[in-house]
């Protein structure tokens, strides 16, 4: 189970061949440049290299209509000049007489990524094409793009692989009103699109591309665009459109697989997007992905011109693929207003459709964004002290997260274990986890263990030592994360001293998840330091913020069983 990398070099044959300076960015070198980047890094050596074939005209035509294969077959006998009055007759679009075998490689290999990771070859995947797809419609061309190939892959993977949800995220920069077209009156497909809007004054200038255009018939609520408009987005506004719509919506719909419009043009320098994303961005925002779908991820590349950030977005992406960590972001991790006021329009219309942002509450939408159906688009209304209040909490929400995703070298274990020596003997580990050796000294162990009669065992203060040995690793950048065993009755003791100990430490933030009947330890205190997640254990003697408790259904015969982990972060 790997990551696979689909490509052929004769997608590199279509080019323009007359002046046209709309279309002149979308040029061979944009795969030629990707591609010998992951070869520098020994990104392309890692992956599962597989040779792009052609989709066949009975797999075109999932999305699109007979006429309109008809009509691009026949652009390879056309001369230069038919080829230019046919392009003229489409937004955006350039033929070239290699054009029809390079759109058909690009479908073709999102199929093959499809079909490599719904067999369990791989576990994810990245198709490097061109021509993009996701402006393309079931009978025309549009903006560069011939055929659709996510949609194309998504209708592929219902029909072969008997898919019933499906989730497609468009980060490339322009909306991608060919896959929404397709898909707005389908329940089983989620369509989440960002893009430059800029209140409909940017490219394609289409007022379906706001954010109260949420589906139609079967389909409402299952199109979900959030329009940027402003330019200069950066890393803040990207997580957190992630954290504040996607996510919460992905984890309600529970996708079976996750196909990714990848357009680049969203990454600083392209001059299409002029927004401020840096590449180690799109690292963070695959591994968000993973969780879904039990990591079933395909991407398909769509745009990206600026070719230095291009390729280095592409390394990013594959590297999250293959499990590498996340490089640290960089800049200010605070939204825009104007993201935050998007976001806001977005979750206020999607509230009907979905359970998750209704119990989240949904604040009064502020922004001109979102209009009456038939309104054309209109500047921006000034932000009032309510947008500015509701602002200001979403930026104090987000910023302790964001922060997390910055400045913290990556240490050189990723996972340690903290196991009696029998046991961990008796274990096949990755080669990226490894048994921990050692244990805190003896005096410290016990000085920790005094004021709990459960640790006074030998077995469990043993054990003991060997959290404290692994807290300690952890809080001084050794290791990323720690699984450990205690005894059962030692459980809450050892728990109250992991806690203890982390806090006197430095730690500032402490999360602690408890699985099953755990008490709360009476010495931690609702100051905003601890937040205590009791998830299927009793319920909080008082309302608190920072004491959350969670029920799960009782099982027939049992009690749902115990078990804790804790997240520390450093000052």
């Amino acid at each position: 189970m790997g990551t696979a990398l689909v490509y052929h070099e004769d997608m590199t044959a279509a080019r323009l061949l007359w002046d046209d300076p709309e279309c002149e960015i979308e040029r061979p070198e944009r795969l030629t440049t990707a591609l010998e980047r992951l070869r520098q890094r020994g990104l392309e050596q890692r992956c599962l290299r597989l040779v792009a074939r052609e989709a066949s005209e009975a797999e075109l035509g999932l999305v699109h209509s007979p006429e309109y294969v008809a009509l691009l077959r026949g652009t390879q006998a056309l001369s230069t000049e038919e080829l230019q009055a046919l392009s003229r007759q489409f937004d955006a679009v350039y033929f070239h007489p290699s054009t029809f075998h390079c759109a058909r490689l690009a479908a073709g290999a999102a199929l093959q990524l499809v079909d490599a990771v719904m067999a369990g070859v791989v576990r994810n995947g990245l198709a490097l094409v061109r021509p993009p797809g996701h402006h393309s419609q079931r009978a025309a061309a549009n903006g560069f793009c011939v055929f659709n190939s996510v949609a194309i892959a998504a209708k592929h993977a219902q029909q072969k692989h008997g898919l019933h949800r499906i989730l497609i995220v468009d980060w490339d920069i322009h909306h991608g009103q060919g896959t929404q077209y397709i898909f707005e009156d389908d329940p089983s497909v989620l369509y989440f699109s960002w893009h430059r809007y800029e209140h409909g004054r940017f490219w394609p200038y289409l007022r379906e591309s706001d954010a109260d255009t949420v589906g139609r018939g079967r389909g409402l609520g299952f199109t979900v665009n959030l329009p940027w408009n402003q330019v200069g987005m950066g890393n803040a506004d990207y997580m957190a459109a992630f954290l504040q719509v996607l996510l919460p919506l992905a984890f309600e719909f529970n996708a079976e697989l996750v196909l990714v419009s990848a357009g680049f043009d969203s990454a600083i320098g392209d001059s299409e997007g002029q927004m401020q994303a840096t590449p180690e961005c799109f690292a963070h925002l695959t591994q968000l992905l993973q969780v879904l779908a039990g990591g079933r991820v395909c991407a398909v590349l769509e745009g990206g011109y600026h070719l230095e950030s291009l390729s280095q977005s592409v390394c990013m992406m594959v590297q999250a693929l293959l499990g590498d960590p996340a490089p640290p972001l960089s800049g200010p991790m605070v939204p825009h207003g104007s993201a935050l006021q998007s976001i806001q329009s977005v979750r206020a219309a999607q509230a009907p459709h979905w359970m998750s942002l209704r119990q989240q509450g949904v604040a009064p939408v502020l922004s001109s964004s979102t209009r009456s159906p038939g309104q054309g688009p209109s500047p921006p209304m000034p932000a009032g002290p309510e947008f500015k209040t509701a602002a200001a909490q979403a930026v104090a929400a987000l910023s302790s997260l964001l922060d997390q995703l910055r400045l913290r070298p990556t240490p050189p274990v990723r996972t340690a274990l903290a196991l009696p020596a029998p046991l961990d003997g008796d274990l096949v580990l990755p080669h990226d986890v490894l048994c921990q050796e050692g244990s805190a000294p003896q005096e410290e162990t016990q000085a920790w263990a005094r004021p709990h009669e459960a640790l006074a065992q030998d077995k469990a203060l043993s054990a003991l030592g060997r959290v404290l040995h692994l807290l300690d690793r952890i809080l001084d950048g050794q290791v990323s994360s720690g699984i450990a065993a205690t005894p059962g009755p030692a459980v809450a003791a050892t728990l109250d001293v992991a806690i203890r100990c982390g806090l006197s430490h430095g730690a500032q933030r402490l999360l602690c998840v408890a699985v099953g009947q755990l008490d709360r330890p009476p010495h931690l205190t609702d100051d905003g330091g601890t937040l205590w997640l009791n998830v299927g254990g009793k319920e909080a003697a008082a309302l608190s913020m920072f004491h959350v408790s969670v029920p799960l259904p009782r099982v027939s015969g049992g009690v749902p069983g115990q078990g804790s982990c804790c997240s520390l972060a450093s000052p």
